[in-house]
């Protein structure tokens, strides 16, 4: 019997204005995978991430996430429902330490609400002692814990893509999504991160990849999705992806197919 995906995605459509960003997307990501999404420039995976994690609404389709119907509506109910990001430009509060940033993140499971927080209650301070417990935690899993007290804006720029995945795992997320996590980044900082999402997923995970490195991709994934023009062009294992004819197509030309 086959497991029921993590997240099953079904005919997503979404338009801006005249432009068709998205047409009838449908994916299935099973748990545990690191799952790839490529695509040429402007073929709607970013638009994809937005709509999956509630900044932007689908004109069309539906989600389920761990087997229940999923909506996302707001950026704060998706973490909650157990979907964190990345973004393509890094976005992390710069003047804030790297412990305080991974904080941050984890305010998301907190209980204490407005009033602990004003009168810090021994509830309150519990929890925070809690919240600093596992920033700690996560800032060591990715390799940067020595960095815990130095603002995000002194971090290297692999550093900086480090402590935003840091932040994001600080949710404890069902599904772990990185949108162009290797842009920027030198070779040595590549492999650092193919060894942390390798990581990530050894530990039970599962990782939904946007990424324009289509090695890393290839040697990373454990199935593709293609986009081409807000069409999935193509879906499977990374061997057969990279044999497709319309993959080809689609970043090399007719003529370079």
């Amino acid at each position: 019997m086959t497991a029921a995906p993590l997240l099953e995605v079904s005919g997503i459509s979404k338009r801006f204005g005249g432009l068709q960003a998205l047409s009838e997307v449908s994916l299935q990501i099973q748990r545990g995978q690191v799952y790839g999404l490529i695509g040429p420039n402007g073929a709607g995976k970013t638009t994809f991430f937005n709509v999956i994690t509630g900044l932007y609404a689908p004109d069309s389709g539906r989600f389920e996430l761990a087997g229940q119907p999923y909506e996302p509506t707001a950026v704060h109910r998706v973490a909650r429902a157990g979907i964190a990001r990345t973004f393509q430009n890094i976005r992390l509060f710069a003047d804030m330490t790297a412990l305080e940033n991974v904080m941050v993140g984890r305010h998301v499971r907190t209980h204490s609400g407005v009033w602990g927080a004003l009168w810090r209650t021994a509830a309150f301070r519990q929890e925070e002692a809690e919240i600093e417990q596992a920033a700690h935690h996560w800032l060591r899993y990715v390799g940067i814990d020595h960095f815990a007290a130095q603002k995000a804006r002194t971090l290297s720029y692999g550093d900086q893509r480090r402590l935003e995945i840091a932040r994001a795992l600080a949710t404890e997320p069902l599904l772990l999504a990185l949108d162009e996590p290797a842009a920027g980044m030198n070779a040595t900082e590549k492999v650092q991160l193919r060894e942390l999402i390798d990581r990530i997923r050894l530990d039970g995970r599962t990782v939904l990849l946007i990424e324009h490195d289509v090695k890393l991709v290839m040697g990373l994934c454990d199935r593709v999705t293609v986009l081409d023009e807000g069409r999935c062009i193509a879906e499977g294992l990374p061997a057969e992806v990279q044999r497709n004819t319309r993959v080809i197509e689609a970043y090399l030309g007719a003529g370079g197919a």
